[in-house]
């Protein structure tokens, strides 16, 4: 495939198998003709189906006011791989303002940007019920506005903010680069057909092939990790390039070369090899600038330590099934690993019992998604507590800490899997990827691939669940009563 040109865009964006997450044709086809002999049989006769995806939405729209604490719905008018929150820029009494990344991914008509949204963020218990419920499918959302577009050279596939200035982006598009962003210094552009791309702040080199995907930003030190279809992992510093959390301009003596006109480039600090396919997601260690890990298409996770050289630290053979889509490192304990897959599960390790007899071996598997897992991540609030988003529609929030603990509730079903506590069904296609608000606990932006249920855009979505669902149990038994309580003296009174 060739490195990031405007022909590329031309391209129809929903239909080809070359996005992880994005069905064949012959398979969206299979599905409708299954749909519509479901439809068919339901009339001829009540038979045992599988609710539709539009049965299970209105199922879950009607629970929204239930299940919610606040639920905003924008429509997008392109598809989005990603979506990722940014600084918080104001607090108020009842809302809080704060930047928001996405991508558009155009047909060619336009060209594909990275967008800067501004979101109001409603505080927790001050949404009513019956408003957060009234939304159309078909808007934009009054909470998002976008702020100011950047022209990217290429589909952005991922976005990763720098998390010591989260005005500096890196994006993924289809070419062997990483480049990143100063958000606030770049230009808004007006995105119209042969407009000229937004110029990137700095270049990042060093993969021999394209990378699509994989890429994760350092938390204690600018360095920036990606892994692409070269089946290596790609490290750099921009520490020389950062004054002032601005990115420097200039190039530096010897770093210039036939790219330079698009912006400064910056050479690798090391190049780790170790898979035998295509590198789909990275992670640091949350202690460590000098540790991370990878995950790849030959069901490998790879933990690597920079500090011993180039080769793997730690290679676990068959990790999962299949391929494995994604990978996060547990901030709060630095011995928790996730990964998910094409098998459709999630897995947990510990780094410090990773092989049993040379295969994966890991401490629990979570297994409630029903297609590819592409997105899994820690909350940053509870260290038992993530997400994992699927091809299968679904965004299911999962706590460790659950496992394994029989509750006695005659009500709550056999089959769902252990440790999974809420499910968001928001989303009527893959959920492509999510991002936990660190600034705004327990609120979740989501975005999803809608190609075929919204006229060919994506569906953006901020939630965050009622807090009566993650509470200790005897916390909520205990507002219960009081709200009991209450009641029963207001009704007393003359």
């Amino acid at each position: 495939m060739e490195s990031s040109q405007p022909q590329q865009q031309q391209q129809p964006q929903q239909q080809g198998p070359k996005k992880r997450g994005r069905k064949p044709k012959p398979k969206d086809e299979k599905e409708q003709q299954q749909q519509q002999q479901s439809a068919g049989k339901t009339k001829e006769g009540r038979k045992s189906q599988q609710p539709s995806v539009d049965e299970k939405y209105t199922q879950w729209k009607s629970l929204v006011p239930v299940l919610y604490d606040w639920l905003a719905n924008h429509n997008l008018v392109w598809p989005s791989l990603s979506c990722r929150w940014g600084p918080q820029l104001e607090q108020a009494t009842y809302k809080n303002r704060q930047r928001l990344y996405l991508s558009e991914q155009a047909n060619g008509s336009v060209p594909n940007t990275l967008v800067i949204a501004n979101c109001e963020v409603v505080k927790p218990r001050v949404a009513a019920a019956e408003h957060i419920s009234q939304f159309n499918e078909e808007a934009r959302s009054p909470f998002v506005k976008k702020y100011k577009t950047l022209i990217h050279p290429g589909e952005v596939n991922r976005i990763r903010e720098l998390p010591q200035n989260s005005k500096i982006v890196a994006t993924h598009t289809d070419s062997p680069d990483v480049l990143i962003w100063d958000v606030e210094a770049q230009p808004n552009r007006h995105a119209v057909l042969g407009a000229t791309h937004s110029r990137p702040d700095l270049i990042l080199t060093g993969h021999q092939d394209n990378a699509e995907f994989a890429l994760a930003m350092c938390p204690t030190e600018p360095y920036v990790i990606s892994g692409g279809k070269d089946k290596s992992v790609v490290l750099w510093s921009i520490q020389d390039h950062i004054s002032g959390g601005s990115i420097i301009k200039q190039n530096k003596p010897g770093e210039g070369n036939d790219k330079a006109v698009e912006g400064p480039s910056v050479g690798p600090r090391g190049i780790f090899c170790g898979h035998e396919d295509t590198v789909e997601d990275v992670a640091f260690s949350p202690s460590s600038a000098q540790e991370f890990c990878s995950v790849g298409d030959d069901s490998c996770l790879i933990l690597w330590d920079a500090r011993v050289g180039t080769s793997p630290a730690v290679k676990v053979e068959k990790a999962h099934d299949a391929d494995l889509h994604c990978v996060d490192w547990n901030r709060h304990d630095d011995n928790l690993i996730l990964t998910g897959s094409a098998d459709n599960t999630v897995r947990l390790f510990d780094r410090r019992n990773l092989t049993s007899n040379g295969v994966g071996s890991p401490i629990y598997k979570f297994e409630g998604h029903k297609a590819a897992v592409l997105c899994v991540q820690w909350s940053p609030d509870k260290s038992s507590v993530f997400g994992s988003s699927a091809e299968d529609g679904l965004l299911n929030i999962w706590d460790y800490d659950k496992v394994g603990k029989k509750v006695d509730r005659p009500s709550k079903s056999p089959s769902t899997p252990a440790g999974l506590f809420f499910q968001h069904a928001g989303h009527r296609d893959k959920v492509v990827d999510f991002h936990w608000n660190a600034s705004d606990p327990w609120t979740i932006v989501s975005v999803s691939d809608d190609c075929e249920t919204t006229g060919g855009g994506g569906t953006l979505q901020i939630w965050r669940m009622s807090d009566l669902i993650y509470r200790p149990e005897e916390e909520v038994l205990a507002e219960l009563e009081k709200f009991k309580s209450h009641v029963i003296s207001c009704a007393g009174k003359p």
